[in-house]
């Protein structure tokens, strides 16, 4: 079964309610830890030859609701990799020099050099998430003519996903692989992740108040998450709705995607030595060899 394509979003229609947040295929935690641990070397191995041959880079996207697991999902999927050949970025509340620039940019500055992945733990997206629950964002943001809520209008956000898949575009333009993954959790399986943190001791340190608070928002995420992905999701940077209630399944899906598309880049080889340099390398050794 191909995940790449059953997973990857295609239309601009997106409805949320009728993905799954369960997986179809029954994995034991055994079988998926076997098969991750295998998928994130060979992606580890995909990085080396990627690093070598120097033309692209990747930047992979992960958003979800609180407790999706986003942070074990990068911890499995990606701990095979050469420590310099991924970097992981994750975005919390704007600071106020970053506040001093456009919404994107703190997002610029932190894109893949050639050969390496970066990791977006939450990204640029929540430019049309968080901001759009909470309006307050957009207000630090000093917009000119953004001066209330009442200034936010609909064309203002129809702007930004101009902006943002603009973004998208010109970087995959000039190398940048983009993919982008939303971990689709369910309402109960939330409610059952934040309780375990609550209940079990060694958890607590996960927990803040905000989750809770947050919950209460749970229908508008999910209605900007769905909107978001409609008109994001392109050919050149798709979009992939994972069920995310299964976490062993939740990271062999994202692995075995990650795996399907980059194979697909057939001209990311081990590039060849030059035809000087290979007719010595006899020479070399040798010379290797019988040093004193």
């Amino acid at each position: 079964m191909n995940l790449e394509e059953k997973y990857r979003i295609d239309n601009s229609n997106v409805d949320l309610e009728q993905l799954s947040t369960i997986p179809d295929l029954n994995f034991s935690l055994t079988k998926a830890f076997r098969k991750v641990d295998k998928l994130s070397r060979n992606l580890g191995k995909f990085q080396d030859v990627m690093y070598a041959h120097n033309r692209y880079s990747v930047l992979i996207c992960i958003q979800g609701m609180d407790t999706a697991g986003k942070d074990s999902l990068i911890r499995e999927v990606f701990k095979s990799f050469n420590a310099r050949g991924v970097v992981v970025q994750s975005f919390k509340k704007p600071t106020s020099y970053e506040l001093e620039h456009d919404y994107l940019w703190r997002h610029y500055v932190t894109l893949p050099e050639r050969g390496k992945f970066t990791v977006f733990n939450r990204s640029h997206y929540e430019n049309v998430l968080i901001s759009r629950v909470h309006s307050q964002v957009v207000l630090n943001e000093m917009i000119p003519g953004i001066q209330k809520a009442e200034d936010i209008t609909d064309e203002f956000w129809e702007k930004r996903y101009e902006e943002i898949n603009n973004f998208e575009k010109h970087i995959a333009n000039n190398g940048v692989i983009v993919l982008k993954f939303f971990l689709h959790l369910s309402k109960k399986e939330q409610k059952k992740r934040i309780l375990r943190r609550l209940e079990k001791e060694k958890h607590n340190w996960k927990f803040e108040p905000s989750d809770i608070k947050e919950r209460e928002y749970w229908d508008d995420y999910q209605k900007y998450y769905q909107e978001a992905i409609s008109k994001t999701s392109t050919p050149e940077c798709p979009w992939y709705v994972i069920p995310a209630d299964d976490k062993a399944y939740c990271r062999f899906a994202f692995a075995k995607i990650l795996e399907e598309v980059f194979s697909k880049y057939d001209d990311i080889k081990l590039p060849k030595l030059a035809p000087e340099i290979k007719k010595d390398l006899d020479v070399y050794i040798e010379k290797l060899k019988n040093e004193e």
